[in-house]
């Protein structure tokens, strides 16, 4: 029996050492400029407080009550992004206190966050998300719903959301020229907002494209932030 705890225990120091030396290795990779998300959907506290102790502070998680659990686990000073599919009942649990929610789909879930931020005294940051791939299972607003002349009205009316830019998930292919076409849309949609709704804003300045297997090409068409798990983490391993 305590052999075999021995070997556990070492097999577990070999992986938290890896995803040392991994997020090491990626922090070079990225531009000072680009800001970091850490994907920690599925993962273990002992893992995230492994990137944690790296000095990491910016972890992304999918599901709302994932979310929730870690929260009351781990320290209070981490930055908390939603960057999976929030329904719109399960926002007030998260207002409070995710610092910024990347995949706003739809005014009505927009509405909805403003409302409960006004409930909650704060402004919530979003970033609209931007159907730009071809997987028809991905959500997000169409350029052309975007470009909608409502939309600078919808958008005026929220008082306690900030818009502060659009993100976007290529589609799942090894096909490199489509990632960086569909990424070069994103930021196409983004400076049409920029100047059509946003110029004046400052705080309207954040594209939110790029995960583990395309992230260079995100950062190479404008990416502003990056949401990378498994390259830190490891692949997960299926249940």
């Amino acid at each position: 029996m305590f052999f075999l705890f021995t070997i556990f225990t070492d097999l577990n120091i070999g992986c938290m050492s890896d995803m040392v030396s991994n997020i090491n290795s990626l922090r070079t990779k990225i531009p000072a400029s680009v800001k970091l998300v850490v994907v920690s959907k599925t993962r273990s506290v002992d893992e995230i407080m492994n990137i944690y102790n790296c000095g990491e502070r910016c972890f992304g998680e999918n599901r709302v009550q994932e979310l929730l659990d870690k929260k009351k686990k781990l320290p209070m000073d981490i930055e908390w992004h939603l960057i999976g599919h929030l329904q719109t009942n399960k926002a007030k649990s998260i207002i409070p206190f995710v610092s910024m929610i990347h995949s706003v789909d739809s005014f009505r879930l927009l509405e909805t966050i403003n409302s409960e931020s006004v409930k909650a005294g704060k402004v919530t940051d979003c970033l609209l998300q931007v159907h730009i791939a071809e997987e028809e299972t991905k959500f997000g607003f169409s350029a052309e719903e975007l470009a909608d002349a409502n939309v600078s009205d919808l958008i005026s009316k929220m008082s306690n959301v900030r818009v502060c830019g659009v993100m976007g998930m290529a589609s799942f292919t090894s096909d490199t020229n489509q990632v960086r076409k569909e990424f070069r849309n994103l930021k196409l949609c983004f400076d049409a907002l920029k100047k059509k709704l946003f110029a004046p804003k400052e705080y309207f300045r954040e594209i939110s494209m790029g995960m583990s297997g395309d992230f260079k090409t995100a950062i190479e068409e404008g990416s502003t932030m990056v949401r990378i798990g498994s390259l830190i983490f490891g692949e997960r391993v299926k249940k």
